[in-house]
């Protein structure tokens, strides 16, 4: 009985918890929420001097980088945990298994300090004049603008190499979990290595992979130290990949310690948004998966 009750309170802390991050930031948030209303979220402007402040700047930042790191890290992530389990020899997918376990150990800020010092200068030197010079995509939008390293394709590209161990971790995990009489059956009939984890693997996990993406996904979302090393923490709005920006939570680290008064109460608005939207990501999660679960015959 005991035990029961300790893992209930444990439980409903949870719960507490959470609606306690809800309250507390709601309430710092109240003078900017009256002070700016809705327009808020659609205003470009970043003033602390005339105190006049909006959030589309970090959102667009916080949305262009995440995009493009989960563009790039869940096929990457895909092709790497097939690779492991299906194709490459046991001692070869030991070997691999173990670096991604270690490269998801790895603290952000290092990410950050070797993003800043080496990959930047990379990005730079070779990566964007390749990019919009030798194969002349300078003309558009996306590519045009100066080198100089840092901005949002940079952050994106960390952002990726962050979330890519924790998604094949998990997809890798999923595609060991499918029973090999399975696979064995789909072989027997004659399929092809990527039929059979296509129709059998992929269909026997799906909850998995999505999972996996979700994690990765919201790790992306939120991830701060990295990012503020090397976006250039600028709130404009750019159609340039090469451009500096800002997210929610770099805007965060960076301005917080200085802010007063309004300034703060903008801070907490912006930690209440990111929070709602990592609570709509997880609950959109949780719905696409029962309906997953649903379609595949699983139940509720």
């Amino acid at each position: 009985m005991l035990f029961r009750h300790l893992t209930l309170i444990s439980a409903v802390m949870i719960i507490i918890i959470m609606a306690g991050f809800f309250v507390q930031l709601l309430f710092h948030s109240l003078p900017a929420i009256e002070k700016f209303g809705i327009s808020f979220f659609f205003r470009n402007e970043w003033d602390p001097v005339r105190l006049e402040f909006g959030a589309a700047g970090p959102l667009y930042g916080t949305l262009v980088t995440t995009l493009i790191a989960m563009l790039i890290a869940v096929p990457l992530s895909f092709v790497i945990a097939l690779f492991l389990v299906e194709i490459a020899p046991p001692h070869l997918s030991r070997i691999i298994s173990q670096a991604i376990d270690l490269l998801a150990a790895v603290p952000s800020i290092i990410y950050g300090m070797w993003g800043l010092f080496y990959f930047v200068p990379f990005m730079q030197n070779h990566v964007q004049p390749f990019l919009a010079d030798t194969l002349y995509l300078k003309h558009i939008p996306l590519f045009s603008g100066p080198q100089m390293g840092f901005g949002l394709l940079t952050a994106g590209l960390i952002l990726a190499l962050m979330v890519l161990p924790f998604i094949t971790a998990v997809m890798r995990d999923v595609f060991r979990m499918v029973p090999s009489v399975v696979k064995e059956s789909a072989y027997g009939a004659g399929a092809t290595t990527w039929e059979v984890t296509f129709d059998v693997t992929m269909r026997y996990g799906m909850q998995g992979l999505l999972g996996a993406v979700f994690l990765g996904l919201g790790r992306a979302i939120g991830e701060t130290m990295a990012v503020l090393f090397i976006i250039g923490n600028s709130p404009e709005i750019s159609t340039s990949l090469f451009s500096s920006g800002t997210t929610i939570s770099a805007i965060l680290a960076n301005k917080f310690a200085e802010a007063e008064g309004i300034y703060k109460n903008v801070l907490f608005e912006l930690g209440l948004t990111l929070l709602v939207i990592t609570l709509l990501i997880q609950v959109a999660a949780q719905w696409w998966l029962n309906k997953v679960r649903k379609s595949s015959g699983g139940g509720l």
